[in-house]
């Protein structure tokens, strides 16, 4: 121990008087030493890094030697131009020029893809100019893993080209026309759009598609953050342990010919120039996405590429939906259990929901998170999004019962429901009206991402439009405890004799169909979004009772933006006519339901025996 101090402070002396420029040139001699390996020293490149961050660049010669630890770490090569003006960071298919200035600055930064003549990157050279080294070495990255795949740098080119070709057959059939179904173009685009709300790659950003967005992202955010939120996708290539016959040239015939789904009809693979690799296109989903089982299945079927088992943890699904929520509290494990949850509304009302470990405990129900979707062809994308979207509106509509507060002594619940699973794609919830003694059930199946269907079952119940009130209420706010109140309050006004709301005139779309309950913005002319002031800016007309619902003293001093979104939503509820009647009511599956059939439920939830 003595010996090892008395060599630090031996070191000490000796290095005392020496410059920082002399420290860094007995490093770099070090990394520079011949050794056993190719690959550079770690330790040494850590206390490079670490020397160079101790320091301001206040010089070109600085400058030059941070670039070059940040390629050394990257994997890249480096060297200065015979003028020692221009630092050049190599790989094997791409570089960057970046114009060095005397006080450390830097002019200018081009990236120069295979193939292609070097480009101007504003975002490279204002990383640079910040002195942002990080965030320009995880575009570094980026870069790189565009390339990331195994083989001779021929393969590569042939695998990048294949890229391309995919990404330019994607934007056409992104441009194909197709019918609008929501007022924002970029919100239609994300939802409806064949391809999603596609942006072309750039500056090693792959190409990204923005395929779902919640009603509560567009209504809590602005115009300019829409596009970095919900559901995105990188459109990627990576490799793969068997060959896969991929395009090296457009397979969609121009001028395209459109089926009758309006998508093109593409060339066969046999017709056109494509070449057996050892890799395959992925679509990167940001974030990773919980699935069911049936839904994996369904994605390996459309691509005949399957997902690597390995790659997916299967857990019950409410559980993966609480660890991506982060209201797991903690438990990693699901064991059966009852996840219950409480729900703050507007009003200061509060809802129950039990998720029943035992029923979500199924072989069937459960799932994993998927993060890399593989496939081979342009035409697998439009159906892989769609699927995506479904399983989207069921995450969606799962995840607003799940919330952070937990059940606890004092609080009594405004109403108490159980969430159960039908199937793959329907749920039922059961609750328990007040002034009741029965229970009721309604089952929501979910088609797919735009077609959801709300079924009543509960005794006494002769109103048939109330299935076509709730379903319009649940497409647009995509929230169970939104549409639970909302449902709650028809049948009190029911029970309680009270005549229901007056039905409103119907707007229709061209197809004759009733058009979608407005969302929270306003259209103009150009198909662009104003932020108008009072209910009217958002389509709800301003009544006593609207008014009172988005009132201080009904959200309370405390109201979150759960709390904010849920009164919008419920002014929408309030706002929707009934102007349809079910002609065929759906035969009731619950026939049972008044009878207490959910004991076990009754009795978690301190109700009445006699139910």
């Amino acid at each position: 121990m003595v010996g090892s101090k008395s060599l630090i402070s031996d070191l000490h002396s000796k290095y005392a008087e020496k410059t920082w420029n002399e420290t860094f040139k007995l490093v770099r001699r070090c990394m520079d030493k011949s050794r056993g390996d190719t690959k550079p020293c770690e330790p040494l490149i850590r206390c490079l890094k670490i020397l160079h961050e101790a320091l301001n660049v206040s010089s070109l010669s600085a400058m030059a030697s941070r670039l070059e630890i940040i390629a050394k770490q990257r994997g890249m090569g480096s060297h200065l131009s015979p003028t020692e003006t221009t630092c050049y960071l190599t790989a094997d298919m791409f570089y960057l020029e970046v114009l060095l200035l005397p006080g450390g600055g830097v002019e200018d930064v081009k990236l120069a893809q295979h193939g292609e003549a070097p480009v101007s990157s504003e975002s490279l050279l204002q990383l640079l100019k910040s002195k942002k080294f990080e965030e320009f070495s995880v575009k570094l990255k980026g870069l790189s893993s565009l390339y990331n795949i195994p083989g001779d740098n021929e393969t590569k080119i042939k695998v990048y080209t294949a890229l391309q070709f995919l990404g330019k057959d994607l934007q056409k059939i992104s441009h194909l026309p197709r019918a609008l179904r929501e007022c924002n173009l970029q919100v239609d685009m994300i939802l409806n759009g064949r391809i999603g709300y596609l942006t072309a790659g750039s500056e090693g950003i792959p190409m990204t598609i923005q395929y779902y967005i919640s009603p509560s992202d567009i209504l809590l955010m602005s115009d300019s953050e829409r596009g970095s939120v919900g559901q995105m996708a990188l459109v990627t290539v990576g490799p793969t342990d068997s060959t896969h016959k991929l395009q090296m040239a457009s397979v969609i015939p121009q001028p395209p010919q459109l089926d009758i789904q309006g998508l093109p009809l593409f060339s066969p693979l046999c017709e056109v120039l494509s070449e057996m690799m050892p890799a395959c296109f992925q679509l990167k989903l940001q974030p990773p996405l919980p699935m069911l089982s049936s839904f994996v299945e369904k994605l390996s079927q459309i691509t005949d590429v399957a997902i690597a088992d390995a790659d997916l943890q299967w857990a019950p699904f409410p559980q993966l939906m609480m660890t991506l929520l982060g209201e797991n509290g903690g438990d990693k494990t699901w064991a059966g259990q009852d996840a219950h949850f409480l729900v703050p509304l507007p009003g200061r009302e509060i809802h129950s929901y039990v998720l029943p470990g035992a029923a979500w405990e199924e072989a069937t129900l459960r799932g994993a998170l998927v993060s890399t979707v593989p496939f081979s062809h342009p035409a697998h994308v439009p159906a892989l999004l769609e699927l995506l979207r479904h399983q989207c509106a069921i995450n969606t509509l799962l995840a607003s019962c799940i919330t952070s507060h937990r059940p606890s002594p004092g609080p009594v619940c405004d109403l108490y429901c159980e969430v159960l699973p039908e199937s793959g794609s329907s749920l039922s919830v059961t609750f328990h009206l007040s002034d009741s003694d029965s229970l009721s059930v309604l089952l929501v199946n979910v088609a797919d991402s735009r077609k959801l269907t709300c079924s009543l079952f509960a005794v006494g119940s002769e109103d048939q439009s109330m299935d076509e009130y709730v379903s319009r209420v649940l497409k647009r706010c995509m929230s169970i405890p939104v549409t639970m109140r909302a449902l709650n309050g028809r049948l009190s006004k029911r029970t309680c004799g009270e005549p229901l709301p007056a039905c409103s005139s119907t707007i229709s779309t061209a197809d004759g169909s009733p058009a979608s309950p407005p969302l929270p913005m306003s259209c103009e002319a150009d198909g662009s979004l104003s932020s108008g002031s009072g209910l009217e800016s958002i389509g709800i007309p301003t009544t006593p009772s609207t008014a009172a619902m988005f009132s201080q003293d009904a959200m309370g001093p405390d109201a979150t933006p759960m709390e904010a979104e849920s009164a919008f939503y419920l002014s929408v509820a309030t706002s929707l006519s009934v102007t349809e009647v079910n002609t065929n009511p759906t035969a009731n599956p619950y026939p049972c339901a008044s009878v207490g059939v959910y004991s076990h439920w009754i009795h978690n939830n301190n109700l009445p025996e006699h139910i």
